[in-house]
């Protein structure tokens, strides 16, 4: 079974990899990630706070602030509550790669265009073979508009682009008001593939602290569906890898991706909740599934299910929504 894929022109064995995660902090477990079949590494983000935070003029800012007024005391994380420096955070890097004969893809966190983005190139030094790119923001001003945002994205998708040699992937929220229109400027930007979707972990408030609480919680496969659906929207339509993340945790949900346009399939959940094995779980019955249904290749699958052959995929989607709401019987 010749399960092999292409990803930001990297050419993997097979499509399954861990997400960004804090499991890359130990060797231990990223070792356990290769021997479960992990056909690359993920590197969890470095953010732009983090670099931010070496400069002493940031700290004296966030200090001056800290007790202006009692919400702002958990606003911005003070530099202790990052796992690892700027400079430990490339040390790892460097192990990760010693340690592991896989690709190993560095990931870089931030919302706005600084000198943060060198750090791409030193993720390169370090040894990456791509870099993902989370571009993490929420809009909060009303005077900023949509063309705005997006060009601010693909401001720091260029900067970051002309800093590296290497391939550049961009995390994307689903919050567009044209998802495909921009995913095509980002190709256009020198994406080399788009990762759908960041997962928006939605704070809580403590009502008595009157604290901001940040909240965890693990996705379910119900999340897939969002992205089995832009998958097939921008599957053939860009000269850019695709490849999901959130809500992949059973074979099923691999393949189900990979039916709809994706290159490459990250978990992380999954990995998180039953160990780096469960990779291997999800490889082994995928491969089972693609055989007893007689595939003699992962490409014969990827994107079948797809809009791509859809001649007019808007009316495909909305005969599908007025089917659902109409086949409801009270």
């Amino acid at each position: 079974m010749n399960l092999s894929t292409n990803y930001l022109g990297l050419a993997l064995k097979h499509p399954l990899m861990p997400g960004a995660s804090p499991m890359v902090d130990n060797l231990d477990l990223v070792r356990r990630l290769e021997d479960a079949g992990a056909a690359a590494i993920v590197m969890h983000s470095l953010f732009e706070e983090q670099i931010d935070l070496e400069g002493r003029a940031y700290d004296r800012d966030v200090e001056s602030y800290n007790d202006s007024f009692s919400e702002a005391l958990s606003f911005l994380p003070e530099a202790d509550e990052f796992a690892l420096t700027p400079d430990q955070y490339l040390e790892q890097l460097r192990r990760v790669k010693a340690a592991v004969g896989v690709p190993v893809i560095g990931s870089l966190n931030g919302a706005t265009l600084g000198g943060w983005t060198r750090y791409a190139g030193l993720m390169e030094s370090a040894g990456a073979d791509a870099i993902e790119l989370n571009c993490y923001d929420l809009p909060s001003d009303p005077a900023e508009t949509a063309r705005t945002v997006e060009g601010d994205i693909l401001e720091i998708l260029r900067s970051v682009r002309r800093s590296v040699a290497i391939p550049v992937a961009l995390k994307l929220s689903p919050f567009f008001s044209s998802l495909p229109n921009f995913a095509r400027k980002a190709a256009d930007a020198g994406a080399g593939g788009l990762v759908l979707f960041n997962r928006f972990y939605q704070p809580d408030i403590d009502i008595e602290n009157l604290e901001v609480l940040p909240t965890l919680e693990f996705s379910t496969s119900s999340e897939l569906r969002l992205r089995l659906r832009w998958l097939a929207i921008l599957h053939g339509g860009l000269n850019a890898s695709l490849a999901v993340s959130g809500g992949v945790h059973s074979s099923a949900d691999a393949i189900k991706a990979i039916m709809a346009g994706a290159d490459a399939v990250q978990m992380v959940s999954a990995l998180l909740q039953h160990g780096p094995e469960r990779l291997g779980d999800v490889l082994r019955e995928m491969t089972r599934w693609l055989e007893d249904h007689e595939y003699e290749s992962l490409d014969q699958l990827r994107g079948s299910m797809s809009l791509w052959h859809c001649p007019d995929p808007s009316a495909f989607e909305r005969a599908n929504y007025m089917r659902i709401l109409q086949g409801w019987r009270v």
